[in-house]
């Protein structure tokens, strides 16, 4: 294993066995090394896996004014949350976290905490994204002796939930959170109820939400292939969902300009009806 690149003196990149690229992290790795160099394998103490083009460039500015004790973190992280998360990471979240994780720190130190304005709202809705970033907040502990706040899992989750958009802005997940946020705040205002949060109906409403609000960040437009007969059975079966279902599709249209296919219609009110029914008898029994 040979040196492609120098991110600073414990850190290379290099190719694997299966010239896949990888980065090579260890106690003076680099000292006194040079490009073509073979690297001695006994100073190796984390290898891992790139396969996305231009992320070591990205590493190495970051690394030019950031300890690789954070990029060891986010790449230990990272490895945990993708074991127990369903969806595939993507690979800028080693540089994202690098860099989110390392100003966190830095500006504990200096007494600065910042609030996460999103922080119920993550919580709520992306519960074991932020259950795995309350694992990171222990593993930076562990590693830098300062245990970081709440606020800043949330802010970690949302890294998470961002990931998976391929996206390299933290502002896309804000712009779901909000959007999910307001369409259940639109159902539980139509129907004057509070939602069972502990419902499987509930689950799967806000999992259809939340890839919904992916779809649109992603602008991946869906086909309309509703069957005129099932959609017209639909909207005069489940009159007031349907209802419910034309507000939410006034708020998209005026807020993002995004037009619902009558397939999206069908399913978001068969889903405000599983989501509501019981809770509306349960108000009027």
């Amino acid at each position: 294993m040979r040196v492609s690149k120098i991110l600073n003196n414990n850190v290379v990149i290099s190719h694997n066995e299966l010239n896949q690229q990888v980065i090579v992290m260890g106690n003076g790795l680099a000292f006194q090394k040079k490009v073509g160099d073979e690297i001695d394998k006994s100073k190796i103490k984390k290898t891992f896996v790139l396969q996305t083009k231009g992320i070591s460039d990205k590493l190495a500015k970051v690394l030019m004014n950031t300890s690789e004790i954070y990029l060891n973190i986010a790449a230990q992280f990272y490895e945990y949350a993708q074991s127990k998360l369903s969806y595939k990471l993507d690979e800028y979240l080693y540089i994202a976290l690098t860099d989110h994780i390392s100003f966190a720190v830095s500006r504990y130190k200096k007494g600065v905490e910042l609030k996460n304005p999103l922080s119920w709202e993550i919580r709520k809705y992306y519960k074991l994204e932020f259950q795995l970033a309350l694992k990171c907040l222990e593993v930076i502990e562990k590693k830098t002796g300062v245990r970081l706040g709440e606020d800043e899992a949330a802010s970690i989750a949302l890294h998470l939930v961002n990931s998976q958009l391929s996206g390299q802005n933290v502002t896309n997940a804000v712009q779901i959170t909000e959007m999910v946020d307001t369409i259940l705040s639109i159902v539980k205002f139509h129907f004057k109820v509070e939602l069972d949060e502990e419902s499987v109906n509930y689950e799967r409403f806000l999992t259809h939400l939340r890839f919904f609000a992916i779809r649109f960040i992603r602008n991946e437009k869906l086909e309309d292939t509703a069957d005129p007969f099932l959609y017209n059975q639909i909207k005069e079966t489940y009159t007031e969902s349907y209802q419910c279902t034309e507000k939410i599709a006034t708020y998209l249209k005026n807020n993002f300009d995004l037009d619902l296919t009558k397939d999206e219609e069908i399913y978001l009110t068969v889903h405000i009806n599983r989501v509501t029914d019981r809770q509306q008898k349960e108000t009027s029994s």
